[in-house]
């Protein structure tokens, strides 16, 4: 799968090891899902998570990307693995990866941004919290929409994924920033029904 293709619409996040909820989460329709489970399991409950979320995302056809561990998506065969600012730099990373993994980042401002693409290593980008967030203990400023704006700007043909407070009520004007995807965790994860909130955040859905 190509990373243009799977970076599109809802961005899902699997936050715990839950077979029911993964299998809500890729009912959607989503392209991609991330797993990404806070605070941090152990390698081995990391490892188990992951390989039931390849599974699955197998059967529907979605992309997998594992949260910081990039062991963890080189033997599951995931397709990406997503990075924070903190951990292991892009450059160093894509050496370690060649063209196995697709690399993400999350960036919270514009500088963070240009140093992306400058390294030349990142596949896409996540930019915000665009709005206020509880999903995070010590959150990054918000940056709104002019300033999800300006990073679709300055990020070019690098695929965007909006993060940080989105709700369906929302998606319509995180989209028309020209952003790619959105990624909402909380709102979904903990909704009455998964599939259907997923699929209200999706382009035209919302």
């Amino acid at each position: 799968m190509n990373v243009r293709d799977a970076i599109q619409g809802f961005y899902a996040v699997l936050d715990r090891d839950d077979e029911t909820l993964c299998r809500a989460l890729l009912a959607s329709g989503a392209r991609v899902l991330q797993v990404r489970i806070k605070p941090a399991l152990s390698a081995g409950q990391i490892l188990r998570a992951a390989r039931m979320a390849r599974r699955l995302c197998e059967e529907h056809g979605a992309a997998l990307v594992i949260n910081d561990r990039i062991d963890i998506a080189l033997a599951v065969g995931a397709h990406g693995v997503h990075l924070g600012q903190t951990d292991l730099p892009l450059e160093r990373a894509r050496e370690l990866v060649r063209e196995r993994l697709w690399l993400g980042i999350s960036t919270h401002d514009l500088e963070q941004v240009h140093a992306t693409l400058a390294s030349g290593a990142a596949d896409y980008l996540a930019y915000g919290p665009v709005f206020a967030t509880s999903t995070k203990a010590n959150p990054d400023p918000v940056v709104g929409l002019d300033g999800l704006r300006a990073a679709v700007g300055v990020a070019g043909q690098l695929p965007v994924v909006a993060i940080g407070g989105i709700t369906p009520e929302r998606a319509a004007e995180v989209y028309a920033t020209g952003a790619a995807a959105l990624c909402a965790i909380g709102a979904v994860t903990g909704a009455p029904d998964v599939t259907a909130r997923a699929r209200s955040l999706a382009p035209g859905r919302a």
